[in-house]
């Protein structure tokens, strides 16, 4: 059984994971942790997890965390994880961090978006973006797997393939995207109170999403040329899901079959994106890992579309997909049936 530990374990994402790795056959949570004081059972912070798991959360140091797990997920804040990550591998832990702080390659780029300099600059080339319908095969071999984003997770597998076969123009591609209000975290917020943002929907980040320059670097490594997005999130008045609906203009022309057939050979070999028939439903993927996508035209104009979990196929998820990989196991494992 590999031992697993969860780094800040009070979150959503982190729930998820432990929901997940409940049931998962090769594994054993050891260690949760906090910043919380006197070590409360995991059970108070997550009452649904009641009766599962007989595990206190503790205010450890990444040294004694090293000490008893061998793979560690990163549920830190941003900024964070880059503290606790080379302490975590010295102690020869795999990772799976499921903060930005090593997604982006350049260090100045992400001091750009997330107003902090980057503490380790020198992982970030070597560590692995961890999508696993692009990059499966060098994730298997990583000790630091960067897992991607929810927003950008729903975004590069809507336009991947199309940006593989350079079908499109790769600059100024429009992604109106709505995600539920679990996106924002657990930490309570204004505007995330029901009162709020019940019964209203908003935009926000509009230019400044720092989703933006992840999904731009994903796509250009997918195709070889610079990538420009426009990235318009909103906030929706529901749990969780995020649906996306992206605009990219085709360079020539193709029908809706051939498209659909390009998508189902992209993804063939990756079992949780289902290409359909019909457009996607948050409802439908809720609670699950699967990311839906489907393509048609309004008009001229070719439209993707993308449905996905935010908390799971956007985070804990696809996080536990890496990590069988990471250990050779089926990267299903877990998580089916759903």
């Amino acid at each position: 059984m590999t031992r697993v530990a969860i780094l800040g374990s009070t979150g959503y994402t982190a729930l998820e994971l432990f929901k997940i790795l409940a049931i998962h056959p090769e594994v054993e949570v050891v260690a949760a942790t906090t910043r919380q004081e006197g070590s409360p059972p995991l059970s108070a912070i997550h009452p649904s997890l009641t009766g599962m798991f007989q595990l206190n959360c503790r205010n450890m140091t990444a040294e004694q965390v090293g000490q008893e797990s061998d793979m560690v997920f990163c549920c830190l804040p941003h900024t964070a994880s880059m503290e606790a990550v080379p302490q975590l591998l010295e102690a020869d832990c795999r990772v799976v961090d499921l903060s930005a702080d090593y997604r982006l390659n350049d260090p100045g780029v992400y001091e750009q978006w997330y107003h902090h300099v980057h503490t380790d600059p020198t992982r970030l080339q070597s560590a692995v973006y961890g999508l696993p319908e692009l990059y499966r095969d060098v994730i298997g071999g990583a000790d630091l797997v960067a897992n991607p984003g929810c927003y950008t997770s729903a975004s590069i597998l809507a336009l991947a393939p199309l940006v593989a076969e350079n079908l499109i123009d790769c600059q100024g591609i429009i992604i109106d995207a709505k995600s539920g209000v679990s996106g924002a975290g657990r930490t309570p917020k204004l505007g995330n109170l029901f009162s709020e943002c019940n019964e209203s929907v908003t935009a926000y980040g509009i230019g400044t999403h720092r989703h933006t320059p992840e999904i731009e670097q994903v796509l250009a490594n997918v195709g070889g040329m610079d990538v420009q997005v426009a990235f318009n999130p909103h906030l929706m008045p529901m749990d969780r899901g995020i649906l996306c609906s992206v605009y990219p203009r085709l360079v020539e022309k193709r029908s809706q079959k051939e498209l659909l057939d390009l998508y189902r050979t992209f993804y063939s070999g990756s079992p949780f994106v289902r290409v359909l028939d019909r457009i996607p439903r948050t409802k439908d993927v809720s609670g699950t890992n699967f990311c839906d996508i489907t393509v048609c035209f309004n008009r001229d104009q070719l439209v993707i579309f993308s449905a996905l979990d935010n908390l799971i196929r956007g985070a804990s998820g696809v996080a536990v997909q890496n990590m069988n990989l990471m250990l050779g196991l089926d990267e299903r494992m877990g998580m089916l049936p759903c």
